[in-house]
């Protein structure tokens, strides 16, 4: 398979899916990942894990529609060209 645009886009769209997927409860909160772990003092920046976790959480809330046409169009686009 040739490095090509379709593929890197085929890459991120798989990446974003399994972002998608993590259950917060069953997975995330095992490994010191859940909504309650990151709770910093007020004026204090967030560290890398609140970040990763609000990421991870907006990911599963904004692009939920959108996951859901983009692995239509590429399952489609797969069974077409192949």
């Amino acid at each position: 398979m040739a490095f090509t645009l379709y593929a890197l886009l085929q890459a991120s769209l798989l990446i974003v899916n399994a972002v998608a997927v993590l259950h917060e409860e069953r997975f995330l909160r095992h490994v010191g990942w859940g909504s309650d772990q990151g709770i910093g003092g007020f004026g204090e920046e967030p560290g890398i894990k609140a970040q990763l976790t609000n990421l991870i959480r907006s990911i599963r809330t904004v692009m939920r529609v959108p996951l859901i046409a983009l692995n239509s169009i590429t399952i489609v686009l797969l069974l077409l060209f192949g």
